[in-house]
């Protein structure tokens, strides 16, 4: 956040406004996710200080976060009052995305409050928009929002569907807090239709994948939830392997940040489609580096490549449990849980 607090410094001297507002927003959301309610309350009233003083005015993008931030606290007319400032700005700028995520948010709210037909109404206002303009992480969170009403009216057929539709377009929409958000929230339909062990095994796929730093409300969520099952976290495999979406988790270290590591990716992604099966570093460096094995170039890459790739997943480097060396090079163990995702 210290990059971001100077970028604020520095757009506020420049009297750039639009990008102080910009940095705001995103302080906004962090301390919303957080939970850190203190902060919200400072910031919102810093930015109604400098309105004064300084005469510029808010945008439909500070209202929305406002509006999110209301909501997460409990304030829901609030919260309703500045989404609805939120959309009427930005149907002012002809701003489409910013129209989408207002109207995203009046359902939001609404949802909150349990005016469920409301809610949805505005969902399906959304759905005009969407046939027109391309906002996947938009028609992302609309299509959650529309399985959670289907969930909390019991239709649990369609908000099931709704998900799994929702799980496929997330090739296009790469956010690992929405890959957390419809797990978890498939756990918790799963939860409220009595198969509990479908409920667990996505609950804690959520679990292992969320920041708890970060994500403090998502986190509290999905524990809240775990809690009414009953029992321990407990996870029917030890390594999760999401292809589509790059993403690995480790049963005990959780989700693992590869960052933009590829080759790492496609090495791991190798051994785990073969579990037991031993492969030379010359297979490796034709089929993963797609180069010719040179001895004297790739012996020593290979070495320090899979000492990385261990100290991304072990649990304990130094007592390994999924990577090992053979005579003739290195292969996966046969007897972990691999649960591999295309």
């Amino acid at each position: 956040m210290g990059f971001l607090n100077q970028a604020a410094q520095i757009y506020f001297a420049q009297k750039n406004f639009t990008g102080y507002l910009k940095c705001q927003n995103n302080f906004l959301r962090i301390y919303a996710e957080r939970e850190r309610f203190d902060e919200i309350n400072a910031t919102k009233e810093q930015l109604q200080d400098l309105v004064l003083k300084e005469g510029f005015s808010l945008n439909s993008k500070t209202y929305f976060t406002l509006s999110l931030c209301a909501s997460y606290k409990g304030q829901h007319e609030v919260a309703l009052d500045y989404a609805q400032r939120s959309l009427s700005l930005a149907l002012t700028e002809d701003d489409k995305e910013d129209i989408c995520n207002a109207i995203f948010m009046i359902s939001l709210v609404y949802f909150m409050m349990g005016r469920y037909a409301e809610a949805l109404k505005e969902v399906y206002n959304l759905h005009v928009f969407f046939q027109v303009y391309n906002f996947p992480e938009i028609r992302l969170s609309a299509k959650l929002l529309n399985a959670d009403i289907f969930r909390i009216q019991k239709k649990y057929d369609e908000a099931l569907n709704i998900m799994w539709e929702a799980y496929e377009e997330l090739k296009e929409c790469k956010k690992i807090v929405t890959h957390i958000s419809i797990t978890g929230m498939l756990g918790i339909t799963y939860l409220d239709m009595g198969d509990k062990e479908s409920a667990r095994v996505y609950i804690n796929m959520a679990l292992r994948m969320v920041d708890d730093r970060n994500q403090v409300r998502l986190a509290r969520i999905l524990k809240t939830n775990l809690e009414k099952i009953g029992g321990e976290v407990q996870t029917n495999f030890d390594v999760l392997f999401d292809e589509a979406n790059h993403l690995v988790v480790e049963q005990k270290i959780g989700r693992i940040d590869f960052k933009n590591q590829f080759i790492l990716l496609d090495l791991l992604k190798l051994f785990i489609q073969n579990q037991g099966v031993i492969f030379s570093k010359e297979y490796l460096v034709e089929n993963v580096w797609k180069q010719p094995y040179d001895p004297s170039v790739h012996d020593n890459k290979i070495y320090v490549t899979i000492k990385r790739l261990r100290k991304l997943i072990e649990p304990e480097y130094d007592k390994p449990k999924y990577l090992f060396r053979a005579k003739n090079g290195y292969y996966f163990n046969k007897a972990v849980k691999v649960h591999f995702e295309i």
